[in-house]
């Protein structure tokens, strides 16, 4: 083994470390660096795993059948943050609330689709790919729209998701990888030595005349980490805002969002969860935790974006895979139900509550009857915000809402 190739695989053992590389390849750093994104528009998708139950997200405090069903489980009148006189947020969404009156937040009400599936995996996986479950499936609709948006470019970062878990299938492309990080810290410089940093870069960038693939791999990681570390470092130090968020694990995930956004890195997809939703028992406390989690991160989300002078360019979609029951069960919490709402949040949309609410005496064996198709959403941010062909992507022209003030 030459000296060169020792001590870059020496380096691979210990610079790679300082790096603070983990599971992802490192190599679409270096492409990220030179693909600064410009204006385009951009989408965020927050998941909210589990089956939120929009009956008590969205409480229609006006009637004596939503009280009458749940004689436990039901937000008091008084307490309820009012949307109009006959609908009203759950007083743990004050973020909400904030964001409405501030001209910034969409209710897309009644969202299903037909014969609802109300396991997790199966109905999350349609959610997913638009596609009910007869076959293998190895892409998501926004897989499938990052290679649509990416095509003929380069860049491997269209779309990114930030968290520690599987990743969703809804981002799995064919034709492009899309990385999972847990933070940007992940990629950050461990050290501040100067001599140190030179080193690793002297030794990574020295020539190799050997035909060795994993050498060759690790230069170039090596290179592109040093030089995509100090990038991320210097463009958000540049660009960083004063906002405080709520020290929530949605939150994190969100400022990180925020931060690769101010970063031009190019990507126009970013994709997060936050769990816990499937309230079979005791909802209530639980239930109000991650209103409150998903309201506040979202305010604050908003107030970063626009403190950064991004707020324009930012979509924000919260969905969930199902709602719950109309009536609460014996253990004070909701079974799997069907339709719920969707939620946006952005500067460009028609705001306050779109579409009915679903009624509460006409059911379908004691669940909420949908009347918007889910991908009649997808269709409508897909056509108008990222400028693709939904008809492409989700196999079908959905006939678009009235989400947007106007066409962009």
């Amino acid at each position: 083994m030459s000296l060169v190739r020792r001590e870059i695989l020496q380096l691979s053992a210990t610079g790679l470390a300082v790096l603070g590389f983990q599971q992802t390849a490192p190599a679409f750093w270096g492409q990220i660096a030179d693909n600064a994104a410009g204006q385009e528009n951009i989408l965020v998708v927050v998941q909210m795993t589990g089956g939120n139950d929009g009956l008590n997200t969205i409480i229609p405090y006006t009637q004596d059948e939503y009280y009458k069903q749940r004689p436990k489980l039901a937000v008091p009148k008084k307490d309820v943050l009012k949307i109009n006189d006959e609908f009203g947020f759950n007083p743990a969404l004050d973020g909400f609330s904030e964001l409405l009156e501030a001209g910034l937040l969409g209710v897309v009400q009644g969202v299903g689709y037909a014969q609802p599936n109300r396991s997790h995996f199966e109905s999350m996986d349609i959610w997913h790919t638009c596609q009910r479950k007869t076959g293998d499936r190895s892409d998501g609709w926004l897989g499938r729209a990052i290679d649509q948006l990416a095509e003929g470019e380069s860049t491997e970062t269209t779309g990114m998701h930030i968290g520690n878990r599987k990743q969703p299938l809804a981002v799995a492309s064919r034709h492009h990888r899309v990385p999972s990080i847990r933070s940007i810290e992940q990629f950050r410089l461990q050290t501040q030595e100067k001599d140190s940093i030179q080193a690793m870069r002297s030794l990574a960038q020295s020539e190799n005349s050997e035909a060795d693939s994993l050498l060759n791999f690790v230069q170039t990681s090596t290179t592109t980490a040093i030089d995509v570390s100090q990038k991320l470092q210097q463009v958000s130090k540049s660009k960083n805002s004063n906002m405080k968020y709520p020290e929530t694990e949605l939150a994190g995930k969100l400022k990180t969002v925020s931060q690769l956004i101010a970063s031009d890195i190019g990507a126009r997809v970013y994709y997060v969860e936050i769990d816990g939703f499937d309230t079979h028992a005791f909802q209530a406390p639980a239930h109000t935790a991650l209103l409150r989690e998903l309201g506040d991160a979202l305010n604050s989300f908003a107030q970063d974006l626009r403190e950064k002078g991004m707020q324009e360019r930012v979509l924000t979609m919260c969905f969930s895979e199902f709602g719950r029951r109309v009536a609460q069960n014996a253990s004070d919490g909701t079974d799997h139900g069907t339709a719920a709402p969707m939620f946006l949040m952005g500067s460009d949309l028609e705001t306050g509550l779109i579409g009915k609410h679903p009624s509460l005496t006409n059911l379908d064996n004691g669940d909420l009857k949908f009347h918007t198709d889910f991908r009649q959403v997808y269709a409508t941010v897909l056509d108008n915000w990222l400028s693709c062909d939904s008809s492409h992507i989700l196999d079908k022209q959905y006939e678009s809402l009235p989400l947007f003030v106007a066409s962009r």
